[in-house]
Protein backbone atom coordinates (compact mmCIF):
# COMPACT_ATOMS: atom_id res chain seq x y z
CA UNK A 1 0.00 0.00 0.00
CA UNK A 2 1.16 3.08 -1.03
CA UNK A 3 2.20 5.84 2.16
CA UNK A 4 1.10 9.34 -0.19
CA UNK A 5 -2.24 10.70 0.58
CA UNK A 6 -4.26 13.65 -0.68
CA UNK A 7 -4.16 15.82 2.86
CA UNK A 8 -1.06 15.04 4.45
CA UNK A 9 2.30 16.39 3.04
CA UNK A 10 4.21 14.37 0.42
CA UNK A 11 6.08 11.22 1.50
CA UNK A 12 8.39 8.92 0.60
CA UNK A 13 7.21 5.27 -0.84
CA UNK A 14 8.26 2.94 1.64
CA UNK A 15 7.18 -0.81 1.94
CA UNK A 16 6.34 -2.26 5.65
CA UNK A 17 5.57 -5.33 4.11
CA UNK A 18 2.51 -7.77 5.73
CA UNK A 19 4.30 -8.77 8.82
CA UNK A 20 6.85 -6.99 11.27
CA UNK A 21 8.51 -7.43 14.40
CA UNK A 22 7.90 -5.21 17.19
CA UNK A 23 10.77 -5.35 20.10
CA UNK A 24 11.01 -3.84 23.50
CA UNK A 25 14.30 -5.30 23.99
CA UNK A 26 16.43 -3.56 21.40
CA UNK A 27 17.24 -0.70 24.03
CA UNK A 28 18.75 -3.68 26.24
CA UNK A 29 21.45 -4.82 23.74
CA UNK A 30 24.77 -3.60 22.92
CA UNK A 31 25.25 -1.33 20.08
CA UNK A 32 27.73 -4.41 18.41
CA UNK A 33 25.26 -6.89 19.77
CA UNK A 34 21.91 -4.83 18.12
CA UNK A 35 23.82 -4.65 15.02
CA UNK A 36 23.67 -8.21 14.86
CA UNK A 37 19.86 -8.89 15.73
CA UNK A 38 19.08 -6.53 13.13
CA UNK A 39 20.80 -8.22 10.68
CA UNK A 40 19.40 -11.51 11.33
CA UNK A 41 15.67 -10.11 11.75
CA UNK A 42 16.22 -8.88 8.52
CA UNK A 43 17.69 -12.35 7.29
CA UNK A 44 14.53 -13.81 8.81
CA UNK A 45 12.13 -12.17 6.42
CA UNK A 46 10.19 -9.64 8.69
CA UNK A 47 9.45 -6.46 6.99
CA UNK A 48 9.90 -3.56 9.13
CA UNK A 49 11.77 -3.23 13.10
CA UNK A 50 9.29 -1.46 15.92
CA UNK A 51 10.45 -0.31 18.82
CA UNK A 52 9.76 2.10 21.47
CA UNK A 53 10.80 5.43 23.22
CA UNK A 54 10.98 6.33 26.85
CA UNK A 55 12.72 8.13 29.44
CA UNK A 56 15.89 6.38 29.71
CA UNK A 57 15.84 4.63 26.60
CA UNK A 58 18.31 5.23 23.30
CA UNK A 59 17.37 8.10 21.17
CA UNK A 60 14.98 6.85 19.01
CA UNK A 61 16.53 8.84 15.76
CA UNK A 62 19.75 8.02 16.53
CA UNK A 63 18.65 4.22 17.04
CA UNK A 64 17.06 4.14 13.73
CA UNK A 65 20.55 4.97 12.20
CA UNK A 66 22.46 1.92 13.95
CA UNK A 67 19.63 -0.53 12.64
CA UNK A 68 19.25 0.60 9.42
CA UNK A 69 23.18 1.07 8.97
CA UNK A 70 23.34 -2.92 10.00
CA UNK A 71 21.02 -4.15 7.21
CA UNK A 72 20.25 -3.27 3.79
CA UNK A 73 16.38 -3.73 2.82
CA UNK A 74 14.93 -3.94 6.42
CA UNK A 75 12.63 -0.67 7.34
CA UNK A 76 13.06 0.64 10.72
CA UNK A 77 10.19 2.29 12.25
CA UNK A 78 9.71 4.28 15.73
CA UNK A 79 6.73 2.78 17.71
CA UNK A 80 6.60 5.71 19.33
CA UNK A 81 8.67 8.28 19.11
CA UNK A 82 7.61 10.28 22.42
CA UNK A 83 6.73 13.92 21.23
CA UNK A 84 7.67 15.04 24.80
CA UNK A 85 11.46 13.83 24.15
CA UNK A 86 12.34 16.83 21.50
CA UNK A 87 10.52 19.37 20.22
CA UNK A 88 8.58 19.38 16.85
CA UNK A 89 11.84 21.03 15.14
CA UNK A 90 13.58 18.83 16.48
CA UNK A 91 11.76 15.32 15.27
CA UNK A 92 11.21 16.95 11.88
CA UNK A 93 15.22 17.53 10.93
CA UNK A 94 15.90 14.18 12.32
CA UNK A 95 13.12 11.89 10.81
CA UNK A 96 14.26 14.23 7.56
CA UNK A 97 17.89 13.16 7.62
CA UNK A 98 17.41 9.59 8.79
CA UNK A 99 15.17 8.82 5.74
CA UNK A 100 17.76 11.10 3.29
CA UNK A 101 19.88 8.75 4.32
CA UNK A 102 18.02 5.32 3.94
CA UNK A 103 15.54 6.45 1.39
CA UNK A 104 12.20 4.39 1.14
CA UNK A 105 13.23 2.50 4.79
CA UNK A 106 11.96 5.08 7.57
CA UNK A 107 8.55 5.79 8.88
CA UNK A 108 8.06 7.90 11.96
CA UNK A 109 5.70 6.62 14.92
CA UNK A 110 4.73 9.67 16.66
CA UNK A 111 2.75 9.60 19.85
CA UNK A 112 1.72 11.35 23.08
CA UNK A 113 2.72 8.96 25.81
CA UNK A 114 1.58 8.67 28.88
CA UNK A 115 0.73 10.59 31.97
CA UNK A 116 2.66 9.05 34.68
CA UNK A 117 5.77 9.01 32.80
CA UNK A 118 5.96 12.17 31.23
CA UNK A 119 5.52 13.82 34.62
CA UNK A 120 6.74 11.29 36.38
CA UNK A 121 10.03 11.03 35.11
CA UNK A 122 10.89 13.91 32.36
CA UNK A 123 9.24 16.19 35.24
CA UNK A 124 6.66 17.49 31.81
CA UNK A 125 3.32 18.84 32.33
CA UNK A 126 0.99 16.05 30.20
CA UNK A 127 -1.14 18.07 27.75
CA UNK A 128 -4.69 16.83 26.63
CA UNK A 129 -3.56 14.26 24.45
CA UNK A 130 -5.76 15.36 21.11
CA UNK A 131 -4.84 18.67 21.58
CA UNK A 132 -1.32 18.78 22.01
CA UNK A 133 -0.61 16.45 19.16
CA UNK A 134 -2.45 18.55 16.99
CA UNK A 135 -0.17 21.61 18.31
CA UNK A 136 2.86 19.27 17.43
CA UNK A 137 1.77 18.25 13.88
CA UNK A 138 1.10 22.20 13.49
CA UNK A 139 4.70 22.82 14.59
CA UNK A 140 6.01 20.31 12.78
CA UNK A 141 4.48 21.76 9.55
CA UNK A 142 6.06 24.75 9.94
CA UNK A 143 9.29 24.09 11.54
CA UNK A 144 12.59 25.93 9.47
CA UNK A 145 13.20 23.67 6.07
CA UNK A 146 16.85 25.09 5.57
CA UNK A 147 19.29 21.98 4.34
CA UNK A 148 18.85 20.01 0.85
CA UNK A 149 17.02 17.37 2.61
CA UNK A 150 14.26 19.21 4.55
CA UNK A 151 12.93 20.23 0.98
CA UNK A 152 12.64 16.63 0.10
CA UNK A 153 9.41 14.16 0.85
CA UNK A 154 10.47 13.01 4.40
CA UNK A 155 9.20 9.86 5.93
CA UNK A 156 5.81 8.46 6.19
CA UNK A 157 4.48 9.81 9.49
CA UNK A 158 1.93 7.66 11.32
CA UNK A 159 0.47 8.41 14.81
CA UNK A 160 -0.50 6.74 18.05
CA UNK A 161 -3.89 6.44 17.41
CA UNK A 162 -6.91 4.31 19.48
CA UNK A 163 -10.18 6.53 20.51
CA UNK A 164 -12.06 7.86 17.38
CA UNK A 165 -10.41 11.50 17.54
CA UNK A 166 -6.90 10.69 17.71
CA UNK A 167 -7.76 8.31 14.64
CA UNK A 168 -9.09 11.63 12.48
CA UNK A 169 -6.38 13.21 13.33
CA UNK A 170 -4.61 10.38 12.08
CA UNK A 171 -6.61 10.16 8.71
CA UNK A 172 -6.50 13.95 7.88
CA UNK A 173 -3.17 15.07 8.95
CA UNK A 174 -0.69 12.04 8.78
CA UNK A 175 -0.37 9.02 6.58
CA UNK A 176 -2.08 6.64 9.01
CA UNK A 177 -2.11 5.01 12.55
CA UNK A 178 0.49 2.65 14.61
CA UNK A 179 -1.91 1.19 17.20
CA UNK A 180 -0.40 -0.55 19.95
CA UNK A 181 -2.04 -3.30 22.45
CA UNK A 182 -5.16 -3.75 20.49
CA UNK A 183 -7.42 -6.74 19.26
CA UNK A 184 -8.56 -7.46 16.36
CA UNK A 185 -12.41 -5.79 16.71
CA UNK A 186 -10.16 -2.47 17.07
CA UNK A 187 -8.44 -3.12 14.06
CA UNK A 188 -12.00 -3.36 11.98
CA UNK A 189 -13.63 0.09 13.80
CA UNK A 190 -9.00 1.78 13.40
CA UNK A 191 -9.76 0.91 9.53
CA UNK A 192 -13.54 2.25 8.94
CA UNK A 193 -12.29 5.56 11.22
CA UNK A 194 -8.98 5.84 8.97
CA UNK A 195 -10.77 4.95 5.66
CA UNK A 196 -9.27 2.85 2.86
CA UNK A 197 -6.56 5.46 1.91
CA UNK A 198 -4.05 5.26 4.99
CA UNK A 199 -1.96 2.71 6.54
CA UNK A 200 -3.03 1.08 9.33
CA UNK A 201 -0.11 -0.96 11.31
CA UNK A 202 -1.15 -2.80 14.11
CA UNK A 203 0.74 -4.27 16.74
CA UNK A 204 -0.01 -8.00 18.37
CA UNK A 205 1.56 -9.14 21.12
CA UNK A 206 2.23 -13.00 21.04
CA UNK A 207 3.70 -16.03 23.30
CA UNK A 208 5.06 -19.17 21.20
CA UNK A 209 3.65 -21.89 23.37
CA UNK A 210 1.27 -24.59 23.99
CA UNK A 211 1.35 -24.42 27.64
CA UNK A 212 -1.01 -21.72 28.10
CA UNK A 213 -1.36 -21.42 32.12
CA UNK A 214 2.53 -20.18 30.87
CA UNK A 215 1.43 -18.40 28.21
CA UNK A 216 -0.95 -16.55 30.23
CA UNK A 217 2.00 -16.10 33.23
CA UNK A 218 4.13 -14.35 30.15
CA UNK A 219 1.40 -12.39 28.87
CA UNK A 220 -0.04 -10.96 32.20
CA UNK A 221 3.39 -9.85 33.21
CA UNK A 222 4.00 -8.28 29.83
CA UNK A 223 0.48 -6.43 30.24
CA UNK A 224 1.55 -5.54 33.98
CA UNK A 225 2.84 -1.98 33.25
CA UNK A 226 0.30 -0.86 30.81
CA UNK A 227 -2.85 -1.78 32.70
CA UNK A 228 -2.47 1.16 34.71
CA UNK A 229 -1.95 3.65 32.31
CA UNK A 230 -5.95 5.34 31.56
CA UNK A 231 -5.04 5.68 27.77
CA UNK A 232 -4.70 1.89 27.47
CA UNK A 233 -7.43 1.04 29.81
CA UNK A 234 -9.91 3.75 28.63
CA UNK A 235 -9.51 1.80 24.86
CA UNK A 236 -10.50 -1.24 26.61
CA UNK A 237 -13.63 0.10 27.85
CA UNK A 238 -14.63 1.40 24.61
CA UNK A 239 -14.26 -1.87 23.32
CA UNK A 240 -17.10 -3.44 25.82
CA UNK A 241 -14.68 -4.58 28.45
CA UNK A 242 -15.58 -4.15 31.96
CA UNK A 243 -14.63 -2.46 34.84
CA UNK A 244 -13.83 -5.64 37.02
CA UNK A 245 -11.62 -7.19 33.68
CA UNK A 246 -9.23 -4.36 33.39
CA UNK A 247 -8.40 -4.05 36.61
CA UNK A 248 -6.19 -6.05 39.10
CA UNK A 249 -5.52 -9.68 37.82
CA UNK A 250 -6.89 -8.73 34.30
CA UNK A 251 -9.52 -11.06 32.80
CA UNK A 252 -8.64 -13.83 30.59
CA UNK A 253 -10.76 -12.51 27.99
CA UNK A 254 -8.61 -9.59 27.90
CA UNK A 255 -5.51 -10.96 27.70
CA UNK A 256 -6.47 -13.82 24.98
CA UNK A 257 -7.64 -10.72 23.07
CA UNK A 258 -4.44 -8.50 23.74
CA UNK A 259 -1.90 -11.97 22.92
CA UNK A 260 -1.86 -14.67 21.36
CA UNK A 261 -0.69 -18.00 23.13
CA UNK A 262 -0.31 -20.96 21.13
CA UNK A 263 1.71 -22.60 18.26
CA UNK A 264 2.82 -21.21 14.71
CA UNK A 265 -0.67 -21.72 13.52
CA UNK A 266 -2.13 -19.80 16.16
CA UNK A 267 -0.23 -16.79 15.88
CA UNK A 268 -0.60 -16.48 12.18
CA UNK A 269 -3.87 -16.74 12.32
CA UNK A 270 -4.40 -14.20 14.63
CA UNK A 271 -2.34 -11.72 12.13
CA UNK A 272 -4.45 -12.77 9.54
CA UNK A 273 -7.32 -12.01 11.45
CA UNK A 274 -5.75 -8.85 11.90
CA UNK A 275 -5.31 -8.28 8.00
CA UNK A 276 -9.05 -9.74 7.43
CA UNK A 277 -9.96 -6.33 9.53
CA UNK A 278 -8.20 -4.44 7.54
CA UNK A 279 -4.68 -4.19 9.24
CA UNK A 280 -1.79 -3.75 6.29
CA UNK A 281 0.34 -4.54 8.56
CA UNK A 282 1.09 -6.58 11.56
CA UNK A 283 3.79 -6.20 13.84
CA UNK A 284 4.18 -9.16 16.48
CA UNK A 285 6.20 -8.23 19.64
CA UNK A 286 7.43 -11.98 20.55
CA UNK A 287 6.73 -12.25 24.59
CA UNK A 288 9.39 -13.84 26.22
CA UNK A 289 9.78 -14.91 30.03
CA UNK A 290 10.53 -10.78 31.39
CA UNK A 291 9.79 -7.86 29.90
CA UNK A 292 12.95 -6.60 27.88
CA UNK A 293 13.41 -10.03 26.69
CA UNK A 294 13.84 -10.05 22.67
CA UNK A 295 12.91 -13.62 22.96
CA UNK A 296 14.98 -14.39 20.08
CA UNK A 297 14.41 -18.25 19.72
CA UNK A 298 10.54 -17.81 19.56
CA UNK A 299 11.53 -14.85 16.49
CA UNK A 300 13.88 -17.34 14.39
CA UNK A 301 10.62 -20.03 14.62
CA UNK A 302 8.07 -17.35 13.68
CA UNK A 303 10.04 -16.38 10.55
CA UNK A 304 8.26 -18.71 8.09
CA UNK A 305 5.47 -16.32 8.92
CA UNK A 306 6.75 -13.12 6.93
CA UNK A 307 6.36 -15.24 3.71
Amino acid sequence: MSTSTQSAPATQDVDLGRVGLWSGGLGGLELGRLREVAAEIEELGFGTLWWGEAPGSRETLTQALVLLGATERLVAATGIANLYMRDAAATVAGARTVAALHPGRFVLGLGVSHAPLVEGMLRKDYGKPLATMRAYLDAMDGAPRGTPESREPGPPVLLAALGPKMLELARDRTQGAHPYLVTVEHTAQAREALGPDRLLAVEQGAVLTTDRADGLRRARIHLEMYKVLPNYRNNWLRLGYTEEETTGDLADRLVDALVVIGDEDAIAARVAEHHAAGADHVCLQVLGEKNGDPALDDVRRLGPLTR
